[in-house]
């Protein structure tokens, strides 16, 4: 008798189907199991958040929550953001303000924003450090990152939006 259990859920829009053992991790079953490396597996401990994905709209640490747990939940990860043609406006703005260096914890900062742009289209820059706290990065100092998430807001507010 096996111990998997029967998982589905949406991500980035299309259903998937998975039988998976009780304690295979959400991070990992997106990565290893769908493929879907942007999320990346940094402290393992959800302080970092390197790992962050879109759960039911809401960011969450995908190495904190068991993907069986997520069962029937709408997950979006950064994979989603951009076509093969055009990059979201986020991300747009993170390459021209210089918002990133080596990239690993630029995933979750890009998912934060979403959540912070869909829930206030025009946040001051306390707002933004406020919502950018729980996402590190060792690279930048962070000053790029808030100007970049300004600047997505305002192209969002024009239309701009992918």
């Amino acid at each position: 008798m096996s111990d998997e259990v029967q998982v589905t859920v949406t991500v980035n829009g299309r259903r998937r189907e998975a039988r998976l053992e009780p304690r295979r991790l959400l991070i990992d079953f997106l990565r290893h199991d769908l493929g879907l490396t942007g999320a990346h597996i940094g402290c393992e401990q959800g302080v970092c958040g390197a790992c962050t994905v879109l759960l039911d709209g809401r960011t969450a640490r995908s190495c904190l929550h068991f993907a069986v747990a997520v069962d029937g939940s709408d997950i979006r990860t950064v994979e989603d953001l951009a076509d093969l043609h055009q990059l979201h406006p986020i991300q747009e703005m993170f390459h021209q303000k210089h918002a990133l260096q080596c990239g690993f914890c630029t995933p979750g900062f890009l998912l934060t924003t979403v959540e912070l742009l869909e829930r206030t289209a025009d946040p001051d820059e306390a707002a933004i450090r406020e919502a950018l706290m729980n996402n590190v990065c060792r690279c930048t100092g962070y000053a790029n990152i808030v100007d970049a998430v300004a600047e997505a807001a305002v192209e969002l507010r024009r239309g701009n939006g992918a």
